[in-house]
């Protein structure tokens, strides 16, 4: 570390990006149900609804605009059971009134915390052709998780919306595509049945020799997420600190390990997937789900993953420098170290500011494009700013989890 450059200190660290799985509604301490009042318009010429998507980091996306308003970016996130959408949204598609049912809600998301967000309701959210009407929602302020995604979000799509669709979501090709629940053929591929209520999609799955039930979850970028308190986990070695995430209500460390047994979901097989451990129901990311087209019938009980090939998938180490980052359009702010990494040895410190990546300004590394960078190359060249000077630090890539 340059010696010249100043250190600082105290900084409150801020986000990496949103874990926006688990959010769900809480009522005097437990969990209900999110309002179904709303319309679902399919169009009668066509069989299915087919909206191209977006997979940013692992991300599932669909972009949208209607009534000459737009475009429109929604995150797809089955894990929640509520729709949040942004104060411009609500602005342009709801009404001055709260919703009656939802005028002020608490809403808990995947950190354990509570926060309270204001109910709307949304005359007509669209997606492609399908038209939502009447729609209870909540409005969050989504500014860091667009910066963190370097584009605009103007909602999060909670998994209820579809309860009058089969909804399907085609990782390998990115398409989001809607078929009416009532003339919807029999699913392909592997059907396995929902477990639990309508509300959120729970599957059967295999870890090892025994049997778990986990929740498909859209809106979490992770591959396996268990509750060790409910399912121990057997493991490699023991587990370490990962990156800084956000939630709907605060930050948390990822508490992240490798499993000794393979993951089995829909007949495909993982082998020891990274794991990462908290006090919130088993449930698997998109790391796992991006290999699959996931269809969903809520009316029927039903689910079915579909994967072209059967080779096992995972297994391969999980790199990192040991930076976990805000992303700003011109800087990253570093928000967490991870003690032992290379970039804790260098002495790099919450609160520095990165201005380039490999000699690239920041604007030019797309979320994507940096995580591949991470995976393939043994170091990367972060140029810190202090004041008006500019000092670059080469940091070790290391295999996090090995």
């Amino acid at each position: 570390m340059n010696p010249a450059r100043h250190r600082r200190r105290g900084w409150r660290s801020h986000v990496l990006g949103l874990l926006a799985s688990g959010i769900w509604l809480l009522a005097s301490g437990c969990t209900t149900q999110p309002a179904t009042s709303h319309r679902t318009v399919l169009p009668e010429s066509a069989a299915a609804v087919t909206i191209p998507a977006e997979i940013v980091g692992g991300q599932f996306f669909v972009v949208t605009r209607w009534d000459g308003l737009g475009p429109w970016r929604f995150l797809v996130d089955t894990g929640s059971t509520v729709t949040l959408v942004s104060p411009e949204f609500a602005h342009a598609y709801a009404g001055d009134e709260p919703a009656a049912d939802m005028a002020v809600v608490r809403v808990r998301s995947a950190d354990g915390g509570s926060t309270l967000l204001p109910g709307v309701r949304v005359r007509s959210l669209a997606l492609g052709a399908a038209r939502f009407e009447n729609v209870t929602a909540l409005v969050y302020d989504f500014d860091e998780l667009s910066a963190h995604y370097g584009r605009k979000i103007d909602g999060i799509v909670g998994y209820p919306l579809f309860r009058d669709t089969v909804l399907t979501l085609d990782y390998p090709h990115a398409l989001l595509e809607l078929v009416p629940a009532a003339t919807a053929p029999a699913l392909p591929g592997r059907v396995l049945p929902l477990l639990g209520d309508w509300s959120r999609p729970v599957v059967a799955a295999q870890l090892g020799d025994r049997p778990l039930a986990v929740l498909l979850d859209t809106g979490s970028s992770g591959a396996l997420r268990l509750n060790p308190g409910i399912f121990p986990p057997r493991l490699t070695a023991p587990v370490r600190p990962g990156a800084t995430v956000a939630t709907l209500t605060g930050d948390r460390q990822q508490e992240i390990g490798r499993l000794a047994d393979d993951f089995v979901l829909g007949g495909r097989t993982f082998t020891r997937p990274v794991v990462e451990l908290t006090d919130q129901p088993a449930a698997v990311g998109s790391e796992v789900l991006r290999h699959f087209r996931i269809t969903l019938d809520a009316e029927r009980g039903l689910a079915s993953l579909m994967r072209d090939g059967d080779d096992p998938l995972g297994g391969d180490p999980l790199h990192s420098t040991g930076i976990s980052f805000r992303r700003f359009p011109a800087y990253w702010r570093v928000v967490s170290v991870i003690p032992g990494s290379p970039a804790d040895d260098a002495g790099l410190e919450p609160g520095d500011l990165v201005t380039r990546i490999n000699g690239e300004r920041v604007e030019k590394w797309g979320l994507d494009r940096y995580e591949a960078l991470v995976r393939a190359a043994p170091a990367v060249d972060f140029t810190l700013l202090n004041g008006r000077t500019e000092t670059t630090e080469r940091i070790p890539t290391f295999p996090l989890v090995p």
